[in-house]
Formats: structure tokens, sequence, C-alpha cells
């Protein structure tokens, strides 16, 4: 017998006006979403996947294989078959039993993590097939024989592309945390998800850039960048921030840092426990950071010439004056680690002896081995950005940002989508997730000579790389060096790092491997006691016997690398206050730069 609250009047139509009112949002959005999608501005269809040649070629050499070796084939199908009516028969069994039990299966990653997966023979048989379908087709590309390597790498990764963009979590009908909430919520955390959906569209003329982080709750100089300090030179390319001193004294010789222009510098700023400029203005050192520009359309034809002269060579010598010293300390990290190497070469044929010693931060300097930015770095990606480029006058922020994301695009796509835009939720307050987002723009020349001449062409460790009328070389990077490297980065592999500083001319080289990846394993606070490294005086053998051989240190390399740079930095001197007579402050740290927007 039914319950009287099943039949009050009042609560069916609390309900039904809640509906009422979810669906005329819903209705709202719809008008803002097709008005936004009007209005998105295209790119070049070749950067959204690779050259149908790839996928012929595959599978022809797939056919190929079926020819020569027809009982292999039917052995995979019939194994998938078998698979499958499997699923199905546990399926059909646990629906007749009515149980709510499943027997385990596979082990389950973070996205079955609902025990709905495992419970309801409905998702549980929806995840088997999944990850069946999943093994078949790693499977069936795994054995293809008759493929080059790097297209062999290609279709793997492309494979696992769609592998992953399949997975019944990232649809609403087959998500159950997803369909929960919003029974949970009638209704309402799907609204919420659209809004999400539509304003990330708006904020991005259309283009669907997944918002990973609360961006109102920072503030650049605010709660983030918060390192005191002032802008004591500004042109064109950059910003140079002098921090301020946290002793009475410092080492005489100053530190000049070149972040990447690819990302904004303040990954190193993050918060005061975890800021390496803080630890570094901390440990006595006169401290200048570059900031670069935004660039947008405008920049279309400068390239790394102009980054060299009116940033690397232009900071030097400001630096210098400021200080009144002859020569500094310069750190490079990852492309501006690249760069730097360029500039050292550069400056050694020049006979400019103003760098004392140099380090490098997760610096690729040897594109030999092109890790997993293989499937990008192929002519018809690199082709596609040219012409995108030439178009446009810069490589836009996104499209870099969606490259890297995709090489984890659990983490950086699906999940961050499913939160935000089925669950409805907002995305977190984190300040990592949200530098992640503030990208930047990439000028149209510097790029395509970054991607044809150093990354395809290997130019800088193989004859020579053409620039400025001189051909610079790897080689002829001889003032004393550190590189520090991360275990796990798969940006900036430390291998590849390794082969690239063996071949550097420097008597004076010194190598460590950080645990962890390309970002915490550099921001690794010695405070924080989380992540170790390793160190190995010889050089001079492989990759992997080096590794082999080195001595792990708990904790943080800061205090190492503060050893090594306090041996080159001269004698102590009073604090430096920022700028002088002829470099007035012009504005405060973090500067202007840094909050320019790229341009969609």
């Amino acid at each position: 017998m039914a319950t009287s609250d099943e039949f009050n009047p009042a609560h069916t139509s609390e309900h039904i006006e809640r509906l009422k009112e979810n669906m005329n949002h819903v209705e709202q959005l719809s008008k803002r979403l097709i008005e936004v999608m009007a209005q998105k501005k295209a790119h070049n269809a070749a950067l959204d996947g690779p050259n149908q040649d790839l996928y012929a070629r595959a599978a022809t050499a797939y056919w190929a294989e079926a020819v020569q070796n027809p009982a292999r084939l039917l052995e995979q199908q019939i194994e998938f078959w078998g698979k499958s009516v499997v699923n199905f028969a546990e399926a059909q069994q646990a629906f007749s039993q009515d149980s709510g039990e499943q027997a385990e299966g596979k082990p389950s990653d973070r996205r079955f993590a609902n025990p709905m997966w495992q419970s309801n023979p409905y998702f549980n048989f929806i995840k088997q097939q999944y990850q069946t379908n999943a093994d078949a087709i790693r499977q069936s590309v795994a054995e293809i024989t008759d493929l080059e390597g790097k297209d062999k790498q290609r279709l793997s990764y492309f494979a696992d592309q769609i592998v992953e963009m399949m997975a019944p979590t990232n649809f609403l009908a087959t998500n159950p945390d997803a369909l929960e909430k919003a029974v949970e919520t009638e209704g309402q955390s799907l609204v919420d998800g659209l809004e999400n959906l539509v304003a990330d569209l708006e904020a991005n003329n259309g283009e669907l850039v997944v918002r990973l982080a609360d961006e109102s709750a920072f503030e650049l100089g605010r709660n983030i960048a918060t390192s005191e300090g002032e802008v004591v030179f500004r042109n064109r390319m950059m910003e140079l921030i002098q921090y301020s001193p946290s002793t009475e004294t410092v080492f005489d010789t100053p530190i000049v840092l070149f972040p990447p222009w690819i990302n904004k510098f303040y990954i190193l700023d993050l918060k005061a426990q975890n800021s390496l400029i803080k630890w570094v203005v901390d440990q006595g050192h006169t401290l200048f950071v570059v900031s670069w520009i935004n660039p947008d359309e405008s920049y279309a034809d400068v390239g790394l010439e102009d980054y060299i002269q009116d940033g690397y060579l232009t900071a030097f010598e400001e630096v210098k004056q400021i200080c009144n010293v002859k020569s500094v300390n310069a750190v490079g990290y990852c492309i501006a680690g690249t760069t730097l190497g360029l500039t050292l070469s550069l400056m050694k044929q020049r006979g400019d002896k103003s760098v004392k010693s140099a380090t490098f931060f997760t610096a690729l300097t040897d594109f030999g081995e092109q890790g997993e930015f293989t499937p990008f770095l192929q002519n018809d990606f690199i082709d596609g950005i040219e012409e995108e480029v030439t178009q446009v006058g810069m490589l836009r922020s996104y499209i870099t940002a969606r490259t890297f994301s995709f090489l984890r695009s659990n983490d950086l796509v699906y999940a961050p989508a499913i939160r935000s835009y089925m669950m409805g939720q907002t995305p977190p307050a984190f300040d990592l997730l949200y530098w992640n987002g503030d990208g930047a723009n990439l000028p149209a020349r510097m790029a395509i000579q970054y991607l044809r001449g150093l990354c395809q062409r290997n130019e800088f460790a193989g004859d020579g790389f053409d620039l400025m009328g001189h051909k610079l070389r790897l080689s002829e990077v001889d003032v004393p060096l550190m590189a520090i490297t991360c275990e796990t980065d798969h940006i900036a592999r430390w291998k590849d790092c390794y082969h690239g500083v063996q071949q550097m001319g420097s008597r004076s080289k010194s190598f460590i491997v950080s645990e962890s990846g390309h970002i915490a394993g550099i921001v690794n606070p010695p405070s924080k006691k989380k992540y170790g490294h390793y160190s190995n005086a010889d050089l001079t053998q492989d990759a992997n016997d080096w590794f082999e051989g080195a001595q792990f240190h708990a904790g943080s390399w800061w205090p190492r690398w503060q050893t090594w740079l306090k041996t080159r930095s001269g004698k102590q001197v009073a604090a430096r206050q920022p700028g002088d007579s002829t470099h007035p402050p012009l504005s405060p740290a973090p500067g202007t730069y840094v909050k320019l927007a790229a341009r969609r």
C-alpha cells in the first residue's frame, strides 16, 4: 500500500517546478551554445589527427599479415569472440540470479572505482566488454610487423587515443557516477555541467579547452607569484625582474633565470612553501628572472634570434650593469635551457665570457630521440602547424596545451571533463592546475625554427644550427654546468637530456636525476622531504650504466645545487636592492607581461 508521501500533491508539484526550471535553463544554455559555436575560429584540420596515409599503411600492413598468416588472424578473432561471449554469458547469469554480486574481473583503474562497475550486471558487462575491445585493438597493433618504427609508434599512440576516448566513463548513459549524481540532484548536476561546458567554450571562442582549475581563486601577486621584487628592465620580448634580498649580504655573482616561454615563469613561485625563487633568494643570491611577453600575431616574424638577442644577451648586459659585475650564473628551464645552449655556443664564437656557469632544468639539446612526441613531430603534423602559423601569425596556446594534455589524456582531458560537464562540479582551486591552464602563444617563425631545425633535423647536436650568422654547435657549450633532469619526465626524458650533456664541451659537468616528473621533480623544496635524486660523476658511461652506478640521495636536489653554485658565485657583498639609478623600478613583481592572457 502506498504511503501518503508518495501521493503528496505539494511534493509532486515541487519536483515538477524544479524540473521546469532546469529545462528552461537548459534551453537558455542551448542558445548560448549555438551562438558560441557559430563564432568558433577554425584551425588547420591537419592538427586534429595524423595524415590518412598512416591508417592506409596500417591497413595494408594488417591485410598483408592476414594473407601471409591467416591462421593467426583467425586465432585473434576467435579469442575475441570467445571473451565477448563469456562476458555476455556472465552478465546473463548475473541478471537471472539478481545477486548483486559479480566475480572479480580484471584489475580496475581509477575510472572504474564506483562499486556499481562490479556489482551491477549492466555496468559490469560494459566494463568487461570495453576492456576486451581495448585489449583486442592494442594486440592487433602490436602484432603488425610490416610497419617502420615511427609509423608503428604513431599507430600505437593514436589507437590508444581511440581506446581512451571510447571508455564508457566518457558517456552519460554508461557512467554510474554521473547518473547517480543526476538522480540525486534532480538533474541540477547536468544543468551545472552544461553551464560549465558553455562557459569554457565562450572563454575560448568555441574551442573546447577544459578548465582544470577555478580561475577565480587566484590572482597573480596576491595569492600566487608573491615573492617581492621589481621589474627593472623591459623591452618588446621580456620583463626583467630583480627579487628583493632577504639576507644582509649576498654572493657577488648574480643569477639570471630563463623560464620557458611556452608557459609562465611563476611555476617557480606558486607559493612561499614551494617557491624556488624565494628559496634561491633566501640562500643569499641576487636573483633575476625573465618574464617573457605573451606574443600575438604582430610577433609573427620573431624568431629564436630575437629571443637570444633581446632576451638572453640583453638580460646578461643589463644584469651586469645593475650589479656592476663582469659575469653571471645562468639558468634555463626546458625550451629556455635549449636556447641557453644555443646562446652559449654563440657567445663562445664571439669570445663573450659573460656566463660563469650554466644550469639546465629538464633541457633537451639532442633531439635524436623524440620520445612520446614522436607522433606529433612528423611531417604531416608539422606541415599543418606551418600552414596554421603562416595564416594566423602564431601558434595559439590551446593547440600546444592540447598536445601536451593528450600525452596524459585520462588525467588532463577526460577526467576533468567528466567532473565538470557530467558531474557539474566546479574545478578545484589548485595553483599548479591554474598555472597549467595559463598558457602562452608562440611566434610563427620561432615555432617553425624550433620544430624543423631542432626537433626534426636535430641540427644543434648535428652539423650545426644556422642562426645570427653563425653555425651553432652543442660541442661549443664549454662553461661549467649542472643539468637537472627528472626520472619520469615524459616531455624531456632524462636519458635524452643525458645524451645532450655528454656532447657538451665543458670540462666540468654535473648531472642529476630527480625523482618524479617535469614539474614536480624541479619544484621539489627541501622542506617537503618528498622526492630524492641520483648523482654520478662519471658521464662517460651509457645512460643505463650511469643510472645503475648512481648514488641515491634522499630529499631535494636544491641543497646539492646550492653547494655547487656557491663555489661559482664569488665573495659576499652588501645585499642589493632592485634596480639602480639607470634602472628604476617599473612595476612590482610579478610584472605586467605575465598577466597578458593568450590570444585565441
